[in-house]
């Protein structure tokens, strides 16, 4: 899989890093801003303890 985005990629290797990192940096910024609070709605986190 990673081979076969890497052949897609236009440009030398370094423009191929670099478009990486943006699509990268813009899936966690997509995952941190809408996915996990839509998630949290629906996970209900259990209090607990640790030692007593």
């Amino acid at each position: 899989m990673y081979a076969a985005l890497w052949r897609v990629l236009p440009g030398p290797a370094w423009v191929r890093v670099l478009i990486l990192l943006i699509l990268v940096a813009a899936i966690l910024y997509g995952l941190f801003w809408y996915v996990f609070p839509w998630i949290s709605q629906f996970v209900t986190p259990q209090e607990s303890t640790v030692g007593g």
